[in-house]
């Protein structure tokens, strides 16, 4: 059973560019998808409660992800950087959802899919991230966010074959990870994560 799944479309090299020529702005960005990562693991909880068997790795989720915005923020109290006033709408994640199936079962698969889909750009980006910077801390602070985000990307899938037939399950992560695909190929370089 193959719990990561491949992205369709491959971040370019001046996506990677674009980051390192404005970090500052990059980590603010990064922080930002920390806080709504453990919110949309929390969403599922607060939408889903009746779905017993996820509940405590939908918890243990959240609670990882607001352990990595607690990581960012430290690296940017020390660089004197502040977070965003607001956290900015996300045009790549509202995409995504809108790609999303309106029945009740079908949303849900559909949900789940879709975090493992932007756990796995954000492995695959942080993994860019990691390879692009200087031997030190932050390097070091990236290559392990590359793992806990592939990690996650598996726990979304798993989740879904709790309660979805194994190809219909693999049938749509297909079809959402195309959507991905060009969504993010036609999403503008910005110093963000999406």
């Amino acid at each position: 059973m193959q719990l990561r799944v491949p992205l369709c479309y491959d971040s370019s090299p001046e996506w990677v560019e674009t980051v390192m020529n404005d970090f500052d702005s990059f980590l603010q960005d990064h922080a930002d998808c920390e806080r709504k990562a453990s919110s949309m693991a929390m969403s599922f909880v607060a939408k889903f409660p009746d779905r017993l068997e996820i509940i405590p790795e939908l918890i243990d989720t959240a609670v990882e992800e607001l352990e990595h915005f607690r990581s960012v923020y430290q690296i940017m109290q020390e660089k004197g950087i502040k977070l965003n006033h607001e956290i900015r709408e996300d045009k790549y994640v509202k995409q995504l959802i809108q790609s999303c199936r309106s029945g009740r079962e079908e949303r849900f698969m559909d949900r789940l899919l879709l975090a493992s889909i932007v756990e796995n750009r954000g492995a695959e980006r942080f993994r860019l991230v990691y390879e692009n910077l200087p031997s030190g801390k932050l390097k070091e602070f990236y290559q392990d966010l590359w793992a806990s985000e592939a990690k996650h990307g598996e726990v979304f899938v798993k989740m879904a074959l709790i309660y979805f037939d194994e190809d219909d399950v693999y049938k749509r992560v297909k079809e959402m990870n195309e959507i991905e695909g060009k969504i993010m190929e036609a999403m503008p370089l910005s110093p963000r994560l999406h």
